[in-house]
């Protein structure tokens, strides 16, 4: 299967037609957040992360970095566990105009209903593998709240050039999550049957 390139800040009507299963390479700009950048966005709604939010990723990942000269570089990016974001996702997709999220491990019911009213998609990337995704981020282009958050938990923005990714939720309804999830209880409910 062919990767479909994503160039970001994205095509809303490419981000829409996206189906689970699809490969995605990004690149352009990505914005990385966890638990405090997703409560501040929603109990807060600032407007002074919209201009870096419109349009892009956010991605779950507490990025460890090092000084570089005068800026920053990425040392290890890997993704998060996303179900922790999922009291706020929904809204923050909406309120930011973001193309979609970021992460590992899925999201639940209602994230996937936001993704369907607002046409994003949920990207799984590969867990494990931080040194390597680092190896797709260009540079730092800026960060916000890093005082207030700390390292993992300031919006990190930065460029990505052929970042792979993975649909497994989309702005059809369908999740790859419940997929799996299904056919692990049937199969569970078959082998306990078999017990019996």
């Amino acid at each position: 299967m062919e990767s479909i390139r994503l160039n970001l800040p994205a095509d809303r009507q490419l981000v829409k037609s996206l189906k689970v299963g699809d490969e995605v390479r990004l690149f352009g700009n990505i914005v990385t957040g966890r638990d405090a950048a997703h409560k501040y966005l929603v109990e807060q709604r600032p407007d002074s992360v919209r201009d870096i939010l419109k349009g892009t990723f956010i991605y779950h990942c507490g990025p460890v970095v090092k000084k570089v000269g005068g800026g920053w570089g990425v040392v290890a990016a890997g993704p998060t566990t996303s179900i922790r974001e999922e009291p706020y996702e929904a809204q923050v997709l909406e309120e930011y105009g973001l193309a979609g999220a970021i992460g590992k491990g899925g999201m639940g019911e209602k994230t996937l209903a936001g993704l369907v009213k607002t046409g994003s998609v949920y990207l799984h990337a590969v867990g494990g593998v931080a040194t390597l995704l680092a190896q797709r981020m260009k540079r730092v282009v800026e960060v916000r709240m890093l005082e207030e958050f700390g390292t993992p938990e300031a919006f990190w923005v930065i460029e990505v050039e052929d970042f792979p990714a993975l649909v497994t939720m989309d702005s059809h309804g369908d999740s790859l999550h419940r997929q799996v999830l299904e056919a692990s209880r049937k199969r569970f409910d078959e082998l306990l049957k078999q017990k019996g």
